[in-house]
């Protein structure tokens, strides 16, 4: 059964390393915030000029001026800081990002992404996403395997325009948990109840099964 938007966030954050500087993209990156594992610390950053990021607010935390770049309003743990976009971006710039998670279109087997615009539809703008995939240290990718239509988004090629190129080297979707490497998506986990053949039937680009491939856990 393929993983809901919440679970998928809980995988991902699995990722998450002590003392991190972390980069949430918009969609279900954001909900990565919700599931950092208890016995570590990790400082998230807001390309608008937010870092120490904090969860979603309840409804007595709400403060209309505490946003993310996704315009929602979040919480500051204790400790954040507060500055300008052009030093959040400096910070991005310069390398100073651990872990960026990032939502796409299309990711491809050379660790091409394409996240940004799909032509002829309106867009607000690509925002921090070119400057973190040249940026930061570690990209995940998460998004669901297919689209509505049920066609893959892990692809030979990406046929959008491209945000990134070479630089995903880890994605995870609502089926399963996969490693870019030497031209070939690697089939690392899968979610609980689908099989290898499921993930097999809906990745488009090249797919590397080795062995028994465990079922993520969530602890």
């Amino acid at each position: 059964m393929a993983l809901t938007r919440e679970q998928i966030a809980m995988r991902v954050a699995q990722e998450l390393r002590d003392g991190y500087y972390v980069n949430l993209g918009i969609g279900i990156p954001t909900l990565v915030a919700n599931y950092v594992p208890k016995n570590i610390e990790v400082m998230l950053q807001s390309e608008n000029g937010l870092l120490g990021m904090g969860p979603y607010p309840t409804k007595d935390q709400v403060d209309a001026d505490m946003i993310n770049a996704g315009k929602e309003t979040v919480t500051a743990i204790s400790g954040a800081s507060i500055f300008s976009s052009a030093e959040s971006f400096a910070m991005i710039r310069g390398g100073h990002v651990d872990l960026t998670v990032l939502g796409a279109f299309e990711v491809d087997q050379n660790g091409n992404i394409a996240s940004y615009m799909i032509p002829g539809k309106l867009v607000k703008g690509m925002g921090g996403a070119m400057d973190l995939v040249a940026g930061a240290q570690n990209i995940v990718v998460t998004m669901t395997h297919a689209d509505k239509r049920g066609n893959s988004k892990l692809l030979e090629s990406c046929t959008l325009p491209l945000t990134g190129v070479d630089c995903i080297r880890k994605v995870v979707t609502d089926l399963a948990v996969m490693e870019i490497k030497d031209g070939a998506f690697h089939l690392l986990e899968r979610a609980p109840g689908v099989s290898v053949e499921e993930i097999q039937q809906k990745t488009a680009g090249k797919l590397v099964v080795e062995g028994d491939i465990p079922e993520m856990k969530f602890e």
